[in-house]
């Protein structure tokens, strides 16, 4: 009858495994949390609205005018040129109209831009001023006879 050695035994699971183990566990759970938490509050630095009670109140009035908006049927589309200017070109806006937009940058990372359009020879509408390059989003606010019109476009 063969007889086990001491040298042959199996390695105990002791509690020193188990904390191991534990604190392995634990740790990568922490650090991909961590690292989540890093990428989404460096991604979006926006906000979407300052106070939600005050935009809770305001919500019917805001379907209103939107709805208003609609019915005047614009149709805006934003380019920008080589030069730094947007240029719309538009559908049903008329010729006397004021035409202003504020430019805001996606992900919060540049300060926004206030842009004045006025009416080229082409038929076109040109901003003032240049626009810095990059990921825009234009909130337009068009007045013309006594009617306003809103609406947001991306500008590529």
């Amino acid at each position: 009858m063969m007889s086990k050695s001491p040298s042959a035994a199996k390695p105990r699971f002791t509690g020193k495994h188990m904390t191991a183990i534990l604190v392995g566990g634990f740790g990568v759970v922490v650090a991909v949390n961590m690292l989540m938490a890093t990428l989404a509050t460096s991604s979006f630095g926006g906000v979407v609205v300052e106070n939600s009670y005050v935009a809770s109140q305001n919500f019917n009035e805001w379907l209103d005018r939107a709805e208003q908006s609609e019915a005047l049927d614009y149709a805006v589309s934003p380019v920008h040129r080589a030069d730094g200017r947007v240029t719309l070109t538009t559908e049903g806006v008329p010729a006397g109209s004021q035409v202003t937009a504020i430019a805001r940058h996606p992900l919060g990372h540049m300060p926004d831009e206030a842009l004045t359009f006025v009416l080229t020879s082409d038929g076109t509408w040109a901003s003032t001023r240049p626009l810095p390059e990059g990921r825009w989003t234009l909130r337009f606010d068009i007045k013309a006879n006594g009617t306003q019109w809103r609406g947001e476009r991306p500008l590529p």
